[in-house]
């Protein structure tokens, strides 16, 4: 059933393509893909169903929603140069904490944290606050969180603390 749930968003992301940016239908199928990317976890553990099949296509719908949502909101957004580069560092932050990760540990690993599930949540939440917020001063307070989860998630990795998830 999770797997299905997971599978679902993936579909809520591609309509995500056919509607317009602000729109109710978009707006909607968003807080879909957003509520199923919760309920599909709380399914799999609820009835013991977690696979390592399961986790990677929840990666895997996690991947698509947040492309086609980049796709859809970027040509819209004025993003400064500064903001640009500050995604970038957190992005080679995480990319330096997998790679080190690799090494020490000879796999694959990825953190679970709270600031990880809070960065998330912000991230979600972001678009929708385009037409009350400057996305500017939105994203500042997201990377600012996303930093801090970027490092904390690079120093368990590299101290092989219990809270690492495959």
């Amino acid at each position: 059933m999770a797997n299905i749930i997971t599978c679902f968003r993936i579909l809520v992301s591609f309509a995500l393509l056919f509607f317009p940016l602000h729109s109710v239908p978009f707006y909607s199928l968003y807080l879909t893909a957003g509520i199923s990317d919760m309920v599909d976890g709380m399914v799999a553990r609820r009835t013991n169903t977690t696979s390592e099949f399961g986790a990677r296509l929840d990666t895997a719908a996690d991947f698509v929603f947040v492309v086609i949502c980049l796709i859809r909101l970027l040509p819209v957004m004025d993003i400064p140069t500064w903001l640009y580069v500050w995604i970038g560092v957190i992005a080679l932050i995480k990319g330096i904490s997998i790679v080190s990760g690799y090494v020490m540990q000879k796999r694959f690993v990825a953190v679970h944290t709270v600031m990880n599930k809070v960065t998330g949540a912000l991230l979600f939440v972001l678009p929708l606050t385009i037409p009350l917020i400057e996305p500017s001063h939105g994203a500042i307070v997201v990377c600012a969180i996303a930093t801090f989860a970027a490092i904390q998630a690079g120093h368990l990795i590299r101290s092989g603390d219990e809270r690492i998830g495959h």
